[in-house]
């Protein structure tokens, strides 16, 4: 395959935007090359701007549950549009998504509809620190919860010390609020939380990691997290942007049975256009502003066009059959590419649950980010680009995971594990 085009769209597009992409990971900096410039797309499939067709894996980061131009989200979009496409006042269609949303997922009585994950989740922990009357927040290695500078933060140089900035431009002041433990090691966090007794305002976890690769939660460790906000006054945030609604109807609070006091959300909930939310039962909501003392405002949030995805979307969500597919199609890719890779000897570990799977490049299980970290990069590299010259697009980088649609046919796995089989004879 030749992406000329692609290539000159990107020296192009860097003469006016920062690193020619409005994102960092779309630049390839982790695996080399240009990126490619995609001109549309259709259920499990992308054209790109040289005329190529891709088997998408990576579906928007996750967003496209039913594949590219879903008929009934755009259908919603379209006849949303003709009315109007901003108002920055109420509409009804709000509520009607508020309702199913909140019908759907466990233990939430009011939702708030923002922008982006990263609103989400900055608001969810302004939420939290109103609510609690406490300025401190824990989260894990490796877990992303969006650019806001409060997670922007690296280890310090022991397990209870301060983080500090990992992005020029988060100050040190912001960084002594955020304390780092490790995913799936519950003695970080109680170690963390007996330091900073009565000082930590919410615990905020991915609860699938997805921002490593995919790592589900080892047995006991939500769990564990639960206990810990429990016994100390703290709330428990599951940051949802990539689970809610993908894993299950109520995501991973219904998956796994483990409740949060907070959840936020993103991507699927959307339908693919820019939209994020975060919920809880209606004593902490009610802490917002106009309401309560905590101040959060969005001119395009309750965008109508945002709004008409999402319902549309979660509407077709309430399917059941729909998730049983969709884990069904990723344990049989799970099972074909660890034949492919096995049978060409290739060192490799795959984490799945649901329809998220990635691929790691080392023999040692991954369990958290320094586990992650051990994987063989040069590998991934090889295999990624090894992948599209098959006309596989999976993440451009091997700390991100795999997202499966239900548009995806078995002909079209059963042509990935072939890419796989003859990848893995060149690794």
């Amino acid at each position: 395959m030749e992406y000329k085009r692609s290539s000159a769209l990107f020296a192009e597009a860097q003469k006016v935007i920062p690193g020619g992409v409005n994102s960092p990971v779309r630049a390839f900096k982790a695996v080399g090359g240009d990126p490619i410039f995609v001109k549309s797309a259709k259920g499990a499939y992308l054209y790109d701007e040289d005329g190529n067709t891709l088997i998408d894996y990576i579906n928007s980061w996750g967003p496209m549950i039913l594949g590219h131009a879903y008929p009934a989200v755009v259908d919603a979009v379209i006849d949303k549009a003709k009315k109007g496409t901003s108002f920055g006042m109420p509409t009804q269609i709000e509520t009607a998504i508020a309702q199913k949303a909140i019908a759907m997922v466990p233990n939430i009585d009011k939702i708030r509809f923002v922008n982006s994950g990263t609103e989400a989740c900055m608001s969810a922990i302004r939420l939290a620190r109103g609510y609690t009357h406490r300025e401190k927040i824990i989260k894990f290695a490796g877990c992303y919860h969006g650019h806001s500078d409060s997670f922007l933060i690296q280890a310090g140089s022991g397990a209870v010390t301060f983080g500090t900035p990992n992005s020029p431009g988060v100050t040190q002041g912001t960084a002594k609020d955020t304390l780092l433990a490790n995913y799936n090691d519950i003695e970080s966090v109680a170690a963390l939380m007996q330091a900073n007794k009565d000082q930590v305002a919410a615990i905020i976890v991915e609860p699938v990691a997805g921002n490593m690769g995919c790592i589900p939660p080892q047995e006991g460790f939500l769990e564990g997290l639960r206990t810990l906000c429990d016994q100390n006054g703290t709330l428990l945030i599951f940051d949802e942007v990539m689970t809610g609604f993908r894993l299950a109807k109520g995501g991973v609070q219904e998956r796994l049975g483990i409740t949060a006091d907070i959840a936020t959300y993103g991507k699927v909930i959307g339908g693919g256009l820019p939209v994020g939310a975060f919920a809880a039962r209606a004593e902490i909501m009610d802490y917002l502003a106009p309401q309560g003392p905590v101040y959060q405002a969005g001119t395009l949030s309750g965008n109508p066009l945002a709004m008409a995805a999402g319902l549309a979307m979660l509407t077709a969500l309430e399917d059941d059959a729909i998730f049983t597919r969709l884990d069904e199609k990723t344990a049989y890719l799970h099972k074909g590419i660890a034949s492919a890779l096995s049978e060409n000897k290739v060192a490799h570990t795959i984490n799945r649950i649901g329809s998220m799977i990635s691929v790691h490049f080392s023999e040692d299980a991954v369990v958290d980010f320094a586990t992650a970290a051990k994987g063989d990069n040069a590998t991934f590299k090889a295999f990624f680009h090894g992948m599209l010259s098959q006309g596989i697009y999976i993440a451009p980088s091997a700390y991100e995971s795999w997202f499966i649609t239900d548009a995806l046919t078995y002909a079209d796995l059963d042509k990935t594990i072939a890419a796989v089989g003859t990848v893995a004879k060149t690794l």
